[in-house]
């Protein structure tokens, strides 16, 4: 270890004294001056791209182009410059090693940022993409700017002498940072093919829309695992520990996280029966509502108050769900009315028959009126009607009907009875006092 910190101070050392000539002291200048111009430059083009791009919506070629040159300005316009400043001492016979230095740098830099750009708008944004976004892009130009110093092997030995034994194997700094670099490249790769995977499989006419998530979600969960796996091979991580720790884990999962396991489960069983599907107008407990997502967790359900509620899936599987639409979306509207007995029931009928023509009742089946029974106040009688759309809400139609009844009534003449009770005097008032 002291004969590599000996060779780093070394270098460090020989860096320092050469700065510190003429020569190298303005070419440092001509970086800063190229640094100062490519950053007025770039301000100028993000305006630019501003008042330009504006509001614009959606993703097209042109908008593409413009905000990934946002990124690219700065390092290329800088790029060139230090490329003219080269040539110009070139000229004049004088030193040039630091601008030889700093080209790739920024080459590199410019294609890690255009990189970058594209994973942003590959992905949906996320504070964990962001963070190893930056990670791994600060990583890569790092070791390319130690390589072109020439410290990087002398880093890599220092970081490896600082190790630990676990049982046989000898684990050093250098490994685990390789793991976590590897770990972080492999996910995203994994993340960007499932990404385009699942595009393909959502855009599928020929499978169901619980079957397509189904799949999306299983090739995002086998490409991930794919990833960890591989990337902890290619730095030479013995596979075969990973049993051990699976065993430990299957009973943590066991016991600390039984009723997420049991969710997550429950939730790809939800996928794969069909049972519950986005779209379908479903009610549990005093609930009702349509399907707006199916989640590893829970299920959302919008109600048509516009609330969502999080449903864990675990309650779709062990309660009763009434399911409105799972086989047929039609369905029936009852609205029950009472007539008096001086009332023509069938001249009630017909005008409850009128009433049921809605915009949103079928024609098949067809409405219907029907005599119920005879009450104590009155004569119960029920309108029924069919509807396609259930998401649309039940109570609104049974709204218009009901009204349409009290108009047709009132228009006929028809009355609706209020509750009525006899009352017989067993004996005078007058004579109780006595």
């Amino acid at each position: 270890m002291e004969a590599h910190i000996s060779s780093l101070a070394g270098k460090a050392y020989a860096w320092l004294m050469a700065l510190m000539t003429v020569g190298s002291l303005i070419q440092f200048a001509l970086v800063v001056v190229a640094l100062v111009l490519a950053w007025m430059v770039n301000n100028r083009w993000h305006n630019y791209i501003q008042s330009s791009l504006g509001e614009e919506a959606g993703v097209t070629m042109r908008t593409l182009a413009m905000r990934s040159s946002q990124r690219l300005v700065l390092p290329l316009v800088m790029l060139g410059l230090v490329i003219l400043f080269k040539a110009i001492l070139n000229a004049v016979d004088a030193q040039v090693w630091l601008l030889k230095i700093v080209i790739p740098l920024l080459l590199s830099l410019a294609l890690i940022r255009l990189l970058v750009f594209l994973l942003r708008r590959a992905y949906s944004p996320s504070s964990l993409l962001r963070a190893w976004e930056s990670i791994i892009s600060t990583s890569i130009w790092v070791v390319v700017a130690l390589h072109l110093l020439g410290v990087l092997p002398d880093i890599k030995a220092l970081l490896d002498d600082f190790a630990v034994n676990i049982g046989d194997k000898r684990v050093s700094l250098l490994d685990v940072i390789m793991v976590t670099l590897s770990v972080g490249l492999f996910l995203l790769v994994a993340s960007m093919l499932s990404r385009m995977l699942e595009r393909r499989v959502m855009r599928s006419r020929h499978l169901g829309i619980s079957m397509r998530m189904a799949l999306s979600k299983t090739i995002k969960i086998v490409l991930l695992s794919l990833a960890v796996l591989i990337a902890l091979n290619s730095v030479g991580v013995d596979l075969t520990v990973l049993t051990v720790f699976g065993g430990a884990l299957g009973v943590g999962l066991g016991l600390g996280l039984q009723r997420i396991t049991s969710n997550f489960v429950s939730g790809m069983i939800l996928l794969y029966d069909r049972s519950i599907r986005p779209g379908d107008v479903i009610t549990i407990g005093q609930r009702f509502g349509w399907v707006q997502e199916l989640r590893a967790r829970y299920v959302v359900v919008r109600d048509r108050d516009g609330v969502e509620t999080l449903i864990p899936n675990e309650n779709l599987i062990t309660s009763e769900v009434t399911s409105w639409s799972h086989t047929d979306r039609a369905v029936r509207i009852k609205v029950p009315v009472q007539i008096s007995y001086h009332d023509d029931p069938e001249e009630a009928m017909a005008v409850m028959l009128k009433a049921c023509e809605h915009p949103r009742v079928l024609d098949e089946p067809p409405i219907a009126a029907r005599l119920i029974s005879f009450g104590d106040s009155g004569i119960n009688m029920e309108a029924r009607a069919w509807i396609q759309d259930p998401e649309g809400g039940i109570g609104g139609v049974r709204s218009d009907i009901n009204l349409a009844i009290w108009k047709g009534f009132r228009e006929a003449g028809i009355t609706i009875p209020f509750p009525q009770r006899d009352v017989h005097v067993i004996q005078p008032l007058a004579e109780t006092l006595e």
